[in-house]
């Protein structure tokens, strides 16, 4: 009796597995079976990486920049600059008080050496370097570290202050140089690599976009056409490159603005044509030979709109003017609204600063002038800008 009640308890056992295999199978199974299916069918109809990335019809941006690295890498230098500054041992010793009992028989002097690193771009076979004037604003010796471990001093062609431009020269055999692109055909969203030597760690190498093009009134330079980009530019920078995927200079790594000193993404760079432009007539000429008036422009605010009872705020005042000045011998007063020069409008003092440096000197120019709501015209010699004058266009 017992052995029966085990076989019939075995078989309820096995005929109760057997059912839930069944309703297991019938129920469970098949829509397991089909939320698989959708997976593979997601999966087929993903697209798959691809090894470029479109940006625009027909052209791709590589997921790598080495190329364009390698090819502008090499004629981005190391510049280490050396300057004698004379200092004495305590400024206490510069009171008036002190120096009326004792004279400066305690008030001797030491001489110490300053130490500054910077960057710059080989733009010539021929040894032209190009870099920021205040790179090497004050220095006794100049010397230029290649990246392949040479090492040669420099000597300055030229500086222009106005655009914070400085041209050296070295004296090596088989040097890099860099492929000027065009900057003038940037758009916002560009690729933008800085290449420079940032906090004296070496040749390093930042990745970004162009920010903006064409920033100006920043209070940096005279004359200003900024490329903004958040590609990485600290201390040690200035004078590097900026260079586009091809791997060709499109500026000249100049300033940035930070709170802390360090980059915070926005980074300004002097545009490759207004370098190269500069470059030459430095290399030509010893700097850089400006047209010039003799006038000093203002911009027109709401508040001297008003009260000079004019329409519009188009054109720029005429704050100063240079006696016996190309702006003074054409009757330019001060006072005037200078509306254009020759056939360009004047819309702020910047750009009348910018069109005029342009013009060639010895030439003439016609002057659109309004004197008291009284629209005029007249013509303007051009003179070379003064290295220093008493009165500048700015």
């Amino acid at each position: 009796m017992t052995f029966s009640k085990f076989i019939r308890f075995l078989l309820q056992t096995i005929i109760v597995g057997l059912a839930a295999a069944f309703l297991y199978v019938l129920l469970i199974q098949p829509k397991l079976m089909h939320d698989r299916s959708n997976i593979v069918e997601l999966r087929e109809t993903s697209p798959s990486p691809a090894p470029t990335t479109a940006v625009t019809a027909g052209q791709t941006s590589p997921f790598s920049y080495a190329t364009a690295v390698e090819r502008a890498a090499p004629a981005v230098v190391n510049i280490h600059t050396a300057k004698l500054v004379t200092r004495r041992v305590n400024p206490l010793l510069e009171d008036p008080v002190f120096k009326h009992f004792f004279g400066d028989r305690f008030a001797r002097k030491h001489q110490e050496i300053q130490t500054s690193l910077g960057s710059g771009v080989m733009i010539s076979k021929k040894g032209y370097v190009l870099t920021n004037n205040h790179v090497i604003q004050g220095a006794d010796e100049i010397q230029v570290l290649l990246r392949d471990g040479r090492t040669a001093r420099a000597t300055v062609v030229g500086v222009d202050v106005d655009t914070d431009l400085a041209v050296l020269r070295i004296k090596l055999h088989k040097l890099p140089s860099l492929v000027i692109g065009d900057s003038n055909s940037l758009r916002v969203g560009d690729v933008a690599l800085a290449i420079g030597n940032p906090f004296g760690v070496g040749q390093t190498v930042t990745f970004g976009i162009v920010s903006a093009t064409g920033r100006d009134h920043l209070g940096i330079n005279t004359y200003e056409d900024f490329i903004q980009t958040d590609a990485a530019i600290n201390p040690g920078n200035s004078g590097g490159a900026l260079i586009n995927a091809r791997g060709e200079l499109i500026g000249i790594n100049s300033a940035i603005y930070s709170r802390s000193g360090g980059s915070q993404g926005i980074g300004f760079a002097i545009p490759a044509s207004l370098a190269k432009g500069v470059m030459k007539q430095i290399i030509e000429h010893g700097r850089v030979v400006r047209g010039w008036l003799g006038l000093e422009a203002q911009d027109l605010t709401p508040a001297l709109v008003a009260s000079f009872g004019l329409k519009n705020n188009q054109g720029v005042l005429i704050a100063g003017v240079l006696r016996n000045g190309p702006a003074d011998q054409a009757g330019i007063q001060p006072g005037d609204i200078l509306t254009s020069i020759g056939d360009s409008k004047v819309n702020d003092s910047r750009q009348a600063m910018k069109i005029i440096s342009e013009l060639h000197p010895d030439s003439e120019v016609m002057l659109g002038v309004s004197r008291n709501g009284k629209p005029f015209t007249t013509r303007a010699g051009i003179i070379q800008r003064p290295v220093s004058s008493p009165v500048a266009e700015h």
